[in-house]
């Protein structure tokens, strides 16, 4: 082992035998390696590391024999081999070391990091880990196959915190709160009715959507044995699995070989796994892993030399700069391809630039067309970078292969997520029909719809209907189930479960991509609680009791997607589909309808009429000759449930449809 003397003595001449470092007056003036490879590479017969600082004068790298604690046991000098381009190699076997880099800027050495591009760490994510990748692929993963799809709204997404499937006692799975327990076969509640991915599988949805999964600096690894919870949005390491979910956090092959294995079980279950990826902010700022690389680069400063913090989370990244945008891009590639993701959704995606995500897309999609790429268009605040460069959700035409969050949809369903007592189409607001007819659509331009009435959106954003994900509650605000009861306190449960019905009826029937807050086929409640990112389990668990509780809820949500996924009416594909297939009627108020006419996108039934009735009494609705009724009430049978001719009674609060061959 070196001595610190030795150390800094290797470190001071190779200083001295390099050329005089650059200044920059500015970040504009960085050298940028695009076309670098910068991920560390290991064989037995010698590894390579690099590391891109264009501020640093001198740069080192640490190893260790643990992920934690102790001292290294060798530090070795980096050489610049271009400017702000610094690399490492050794010829040795390193496997089952650990280890750190370490960069000085104006004479001062900034902590120690795992460095960006690490695809293995050791517990909390401290140092990084030098592994054989091949030895974390579960048997038969080169032959695992990501989940194909015709057009993307032909997907169902459950949106799923990987602790909330298993740690209440009733889902009877026995890794609690792990990757593993996600994908546990056999599974039941006490009532003999199947949890976990069983009741996914059930329930018929197509792709799993995992809250953040990446390491996160909220959870102590080393203390799981103590009550924690987040949902994880506070990145750490980027290109590495969550240690708490894997069964050793201590141990780097681990959380990556059972993130695979989750994959893959959801694979062989017909089912996609989506990956939210929060690109927009770190967890950390002045001390975060971007930041102890090359200061500031990374992030967004307001003029007076600030962080601007369109995340409200203390910071935002930078997606325009070159080595940012490698940076994203290259992470989104080897998740895709390390991993077999079938897609990504966006937190915040409002913070990037268009630019930026048009490039992901497009790489993206040569790898696996069928790959689902969604975020949030809109930021938590303001940011220096113009309004029109932003993927916001007004720009969402300009991204062909993206899709974004319909709070239009979302928020004419149910009322407004930012006030308890608003109510929407379903808990009997008024003047909510054309927020409703937008998100039928998928936010595209249709004849029929007066924008000016939408809530939210004054015209049509959306250049393709699955370029909207149609939804009305997830992991943010209040479930379902809470905001109904919050807002219409007078109404009967009985009432309140036909409102929830019909909300779901909505996103399940629109030409959107559909999106289910996992448990809401359940009526999940997390206690009225609004924003339970750090609450405990007791909150945030699903209870596999109310399975029982709510059967005739969860049959409603189970038969309703067997339907979608029977009739490709209901997933068009283009805007011209739409245009030409589906019309609306002139109804009373509360009432919504229309009809999908002449076998569109290739459905077995002709014409299809569906109704919604936000009334809490009946509504009488005239037909034009007779048509056999597939949803009345609670009742769906695709095969049908009996005759009408002429005219029909819409039940209150539901959905009815008809159809003829």
């Amino acid at each position: 082992m070196k001595s610190s003397f030795a150390v800094a003595l290797a470190v001071l001449s190779l200083v001295a035998c390099q050329p005089e470092k650059a200044s920059y007056s500015s970040i504009t003036e960085y050298p940028s390696y695009e076309n670098e490879n910068l991920w560390p590479r290991y064989s037995p017969e010698g590894s390579t590391f690099k590391l891109y600082s264009p501020l640093a004068e001198a740069a080192q790298i640490h190893f260790y024999q643990a992920g934690s604690g102790g001292e290294a046991i060798r530090t070795e000098a980096m050489m610049e081999k271009q400017a702000g381009l610094w690399l490492y190699e050794s010829q040795d076997d390193l496997k089952g070391l650990f280890y750190t880099y370490q960069v000085q800027v104006n004479g001062i050495w900034q902590g120690e990091t795992p460095g960006i591009y690490a695809t293995a760490v050791g517990v909390n994510g401290e140092r990084a880990a030098v592994i054989d990748l091949a030895e974390t692929n579960p048997q038969n993963w080169k032959q695992d196959q990501t989940i194909q799809l015709n057009s993307p709204n032909e997907a169902i997404i459950y949106e799923l915190h990987v602790r909330d499937l298993s740690t209440h006692p009733s889902a009877g799975i026995s890794a609690v709160g792990k990757y593993l327990g996600l994908v546990e076969a056999g599974t039941k509640s006490p009532d003999g009715l199947a949890t976990g991915i069983d009741h996914m599988k059930e329930l018929g949805i197509t792709h799993v959507h995992l809250l953040p999964a990446f390491d996160h600096y909220s959870i102590r690894e080393e203390k799981l044995d103590s009550p924690q919870f987040n949902w994880g949005y506070d990145p750490q390491n980027y290109n590495v699995p969550e240690g708490s979910y894997s069964s050793n956090p201590h141990d780097p092959l681990a959380r990556i070989r059972e993130f695979k294995q989750m994959v893959q079980a959801f694979h062989q279950a017909g089912i996609g796994v989506i990956l939210d990826v929060v690109y927009n902010h770190t967890g950390r700022t002045d001390d975060s892993n971007f930041n102890k690389e090359l200061p500031a680069y990374y992030y967004r400063q307001n003029a007076d030399g600030t962080w601007s913090d369109a995340s409200a989370c203390g910071n935002e990244t930078a997606s325009e700069r070159p080595m940012m945008r490698k940076f994203m891009k290259e992470s989104l590639i080897y998740w895709a391809q390390e991993y077999h993701l079938d897609g990504f959704r966006f937190d915040l995606m409002g913070i990037h630039d268009i630019e930026t995500m048009n490039e992901i897309a497009d790489t993206l999609k040569k790898i696996n067309p069928s790959i689902l790429l969604y975020g949030e268009g809109w930021t938590a605040g303001g940011s220096p970078l113009p309004d029109e460069q932003k993927a916001l959700k007004r720009n969402t035409w300009q991204m062909p292969k993206i899709s974004a969050f319909s709070d239009d949809l979302r928020d004419g369903l149910k009322g407004s997520v930012f006030d308890d007592a608003s109510t929407g189409f379903v808990s009997g607001a008024a003047d909510t029909e054309e927020s409703i007819k937008f998100g039928v659509v998928g936010a595209i331009p249709h004849p029929q719809i007066s924008y000016k009435k939408v809530n939210y959106s004054d015209t049509s954003w959306a250049a393709q209907p699955w370029q909207a994900i149609g939804y009305v509650s997830c992991h943010d605000n209040h479930t379902l189930y809470d905001k109904l009861l919050v807002s219409r306190p007078d109404a009967s449960a009985e009432l309140r479960q036909q409102m929830h019905l019909l909300a779901n009826a909505i996103v399940l029937t629109s030409q959107s991509i559909p999106f289910l807050h996992a448990g809401v086929e359940m009526m999940r409640t997390k206690g009225g609680e609004h924003n339970s990112y750090n609450k405990p389990d007791a909150i945030n668990q699903i209870n596999w009791n109310w399975k029982q509780e709510h059967a005739e809820v969860f049959a409603y949500y189970q038969a309703l997607i067997a339907l979608r996924k029977l009739h490709p009416a209901f997933a068009m594909p283009s805007t011209d589909m739409v245009q030409k297939h589906l019309r609306f009627f002139d109804n009373a108020a509360g009432l919504m309808g229309y009809q999908i006419s002449d076998n569109a996108n290739g459905d077995a039934w002709k014409d299809i009429v569906v109704y919604y009735n936000g009334n809490t009494t009946a509504q009488k609705v005239a037909l034009e000759g007779e048509w056999t009724l597939a949803v009345e009430g609670n009742e769906i049978k695709e095969s049908g449930i009996r005759k009408v001719k002429n005219s029909v009674e819409v039940p209150a609060l539901s959905m009815l449809i008809a159809y003829r061959k």
